[in-house]
């Protein structure tokens, strides 16, 4: 009977069991030899005759020195067995011993003096192959050094995930010592990660054995939880060779250097992303506020929650900013807000188009007038109250949690045309240099774009005020023709020109028509527009005829700038019921009689004014009949040329409008203009219609 079989509870309560060959000592392969008194063999264990080749038969009643050892070293053995048995101290150490196939083993043995219960001496002797016990202790040591020196950090952890181990370098790693960690579960030493994802990743590895390598972790320790530490950790299944389960082992690389150029890399490749998207979205128009609305939606929620465009008032208005001087106060007119979802802070900004005026102590103020960032990385209730318009914008923006603000300059050409503010409420990130210098980026590009618009929407207004001055007159009614016109400037500022119309009366009831387009466009085009219109005029009160008009307005064209335009020029005679009509490179005229398809006339087109140097038969006129009830329709080509159309489906589309039934000219002019003008707006347009009246008229 076994000893687990006699004492089958004791063995269960102290853990005692059969424990399966491979162990330690089946690998050293200890051999045990027991000696009587006389130095007779008494005891010979399996081991040993593995150990020196000879059976327990042969070994057992034969002298040990005649069996084992040879001949020169046998007095020395006799020696050595004498004082173990008569000191009874031990011996140790490592001896040549004789094999029975006459071969020699170096020994490491364990020799020792037994006595029994009647006093008798034995002297027994434990012994393993000293190449065999080398290699083990190399092995051993060369384990501990790994452990104890490795730079990564490893622990091992029993069947309960609990450490049982941990090396120097885990305890630097976790920042927590050796006895901070065994014996206690990994829920309550790495609490400062997600320790229930990393318990139930462990368990999964002890039930299937299939390791888990490099799992990334991202956490502040409990000693340093202002600084962001990184891991890299692999789990694998601790077995014995007969792959008994003995629990887990983890190995744990610090890799937050890493990840923190791997972190700036990314935030570098997002901020060059940033640059290149803004770049290519802001500033599609040349509207100021569209343009303003264009950079902060570019930065939200990428760089900041919420964005505000603020420009200055007299910037925004063509006025250099005067009376803007380092510590002053400053006007600001708000242009855009944008914000990454609801919160209360966008009512704390002003409402966009509003105009403020903020003092010295206002955090935007000093931005302007010292034209440098302002960083608030922290935001305390001070702060607040220097960044909000009013106590109540800053309880809203308490409320909306902003902990961070930064407001950076908007600079083109030299010149600040306002500030762009930027705030933090979701993003637990305070802002940082590294943001400040990508907000004076953004802003710098964006605000040369605003520069740009501003500079076009004073130029349309400049251009829009001389057209207005010099088209602001009421043509005068002709005593044989009733009139409609209609004149829209371009939408766009750039395009903003010299289209122009006329009804002049001539001598002899003649009345002059007239309908122009200065190629070009800006101040310089409305200004030929009026030397063109006001010379025009001068030379149809002399009763030239078309194409000899025409001839003279051409020799002047080519002394302006710009140089070159189209007109069309006619002149109506109501006696004799016809209209003679010169073009200089100009759309032809339409004619509509009652009854009768609109037709569009083909006339000599000619060249336009100003190209010069093609003589005064460079123009031609054609005599058009017109009785009472027809209509000459004149126009410009911003009523029917568009990007999209070819040229002769947008004539056939005014046609068509024109063959409807008769209506009164202002209405034919509204609906001209609403059918063939919808989303055609990048170009002046001028029309003008004349209708004969009866003889009664």
């Amino acid at each position: 009977m076994g000893a687990t079989d006699a004492f089958p509870d004791a063995s269960a309560q102290a853990g005692a069991g059969p424990s399966q060959p491979g162990g330690l000592l089946d690998l050293l392969g200890v051999a045990a030899v027991m000696l009587d008194a006389e130095g007779r063999i008494t005891l010979w264990s399996p081991q040993a005759e593995e150990l020196f080749g000879w059976s327990a038969q042969e070994a057992l009643g034969r002298p040990a020195v005649r069996l084992l050892v040879h001949p020169e070293h046998v007095d020395l053995v006799r020696q050595l067995f004498a004082e173990v048995m008569t000191s009874g101290e031990g011996w140790a150490g490592v001896f040549p011993v004789r094999r029975k196939d006459g071969s020699t083993r170096l020994v490491e043995f364990r020799n020792m003096r037994l006595q029994d219960k009647h006093g008798a001496s034995y002297a027994l002797g434990i012994a393993t192959d000293q190449s065999v016990l080398r290699e083990v202790e190399r092995d051993l040591a060369l384990s501990v050094r790994l452990v104890t020196q490795s730079p990564i950090g490893l622990a091992v952890l029993d069947t309960d995930l609990r450490f049982a181990m941990v090396n120097p370098a885990l305890e630097r790693i976790d920042d927590l010592t050796a006895d901070q960690h065994i014996g206690r579960p990994v829920r309550e030493v790495l609490s400062f990660l997600d320790a229930d994802g990393i318990q139930e990743q462990m368990s999964q590895v002890l039930a299937d054995g299939r390791p888990t390598l490099n799992q990334f972790y991202v956490g502040r320790t409990v000693n340093h939880p202002d600084v962001d530490r990184a891991w890299s950790v692999s789990y694998y299944r601790l077995e014995d060779a007969h792959g008994r389960v003995l629990g887990l082992a983890a190995s744990v690389v610090d890799v937050t250097e890493q990840h923190r150029a791997a972190t700036e890399a990314a935030r570098a490749r997002r901020r060059l992303a940033m640059i290149a998207d803004a770049s290519a979205s802001v500033g599609t128009t040349l509207d100021v506020g569209q343009t303003a609305q264009e950079l902060a939606d570019a930065i939200v929620p990428e760089l900041a929650d919420l964005a505000a465009v603020d420009v200055l008032d007299d910037v925004l208005n063509g006025r250099r900013p005067a009376a803007l001087v380092r510590g002053g106060p400053a006007r600001f007119r708000a242009l855009a807000v944008a914000a990454a979802g609801e919160t209360p802070a966008v009512r704390a900004a002003d409402p966009t188009g509003s105009l403020a005026s903020y003092e010295t102590d206002r955090l935007i103020t000093g931005c302007v007038t010292e034209a440098r960032p302002v960083l608030v990385a922290e935001v305390g209730p001070t702060d607040r109250r220097r960044i909000a318009a009013d106590p109540q914008g800053a309880e809203l923006l308490r409320a909306a949690g902003l902990h961070s603000y930064l407001a950076v300059p908007l600079i083109a050409r030299g010149e600040v045309l306002g500030a762009l503010s930027l705030y933090r409420t979701d993003n637990a990130l305070a802002f940082d240099e590294d943001d400040a210098v990508l907000a004076v980026e953004l802003a710098a590009r964006a605000a040369v774009c605003i520069d740009n618009a501003r500079s076009y929407q004073s130029e349309r207004r400049t251009a829009l005020t001389l057209q207005r001055h010099l088209m602001n007159h009421r043509p005068p009614k002709p005593v044989t023709m009733d009139i409609a016109y209609r004149y829209q400037p371009a939408q766009a500022a750039s395009e903003v020109g010299g289209d122009w119309f006329d009804v002049i009366p001539v001598a002899g009831d003649k009345t002059a028509l007239v309908v122009g387009d200065v190629m070009g466009s800006g101040i310089n085009a409305a200004a030929t527009m009026g030397q063109l219109r006001t010379t025009t005029r001068a030379l149809a009160d002399l009763d030239l005829a078309p194409a000899e008009l025409l001839h003279h307005l051409d020799h002047i064209a080519g002394g302006l700038d710009p140089a070159f335009a189209t007109c069309l020029y006619a002149v109506h005679d109501p006696h004799r019921e016809e209209c003679e009509i010169a073009i200089a490179g100009h759309l032809p005229p339409v004619v509509v009689r009652p009854g009768r398809s609109p037709e569009l006339l083909e006339l000599p087109t000619g060249a336009p004014l100003g190209v010069g140097g093609v003589g005064a038969v460079a123009f031609e006129q054609t005599t058009v009949p017109l009785h009472p009830g027809d209509e000459l329709v004149l126009y410009t080509d911003g009523l029917i040329e568009t990007r999209d159309q070819a040229i002769d489906t947008r004539l056939d589309r005014l046609l068509d409008l024109l063959a409807e039934p008769e209506q009164p000219l202002e209405e034919l002019c509204d609906r001209l203009l609403g059918e063939l003008r919808h989303g055609n707006d990048h170009d002046d347009v001028a029309l003008l219609i004349a209708r004969v009246r009866g003889h009664d008229g």
